[in-house]
């Protein structure tokens, strides 16, 4: 089971799109734990996750996420503003397997 956690303003408009990429993992035979949370409620489960991908909504939250992650393995990466428009669970998925490979 693989942890991932998404980030985004209030951790409601990304539900929709753990949905799609629920489905897409299912699709594909791999077992996804993605969980959609804010900001401030991420900072304090950092360690729960394997994945921590942040809406484009709070990029600008990289570098301080980087930093908190210095030292772990947790991979951390943004998710393209075109893809979460799109609702693009089968890109998403795409983006966690390649962070994990």
């Amino acid at each position: 089971m693989i942890n991932v956690m998404f980030v985004c303003s209030a951790g409601m408009s990304t539900s929709l799109l753990v949905e799609k990429v629920k489905k897409e993992a299912a699709a594909n035979g791999v077992e996804l734990n993605i969980y959609a949370v804010s900001d401030a409620e991420a900072k304090k489960d950092l360690a729960q996750a394997e994945v921590l991908l942040l809406g484009p909504q709070v990029r600008f939250l990289e570098a301080p996420f980087r930093k908190s992650l210095e030292g772990t393995n947790v991979k951390l990466d943004v998710i393209e503003m075109r893809t979460y428009g799109l609702m693009d669970g089968k890109k998403v998925f795409q983006q966690i397997m390649d962070l994990l490979k």
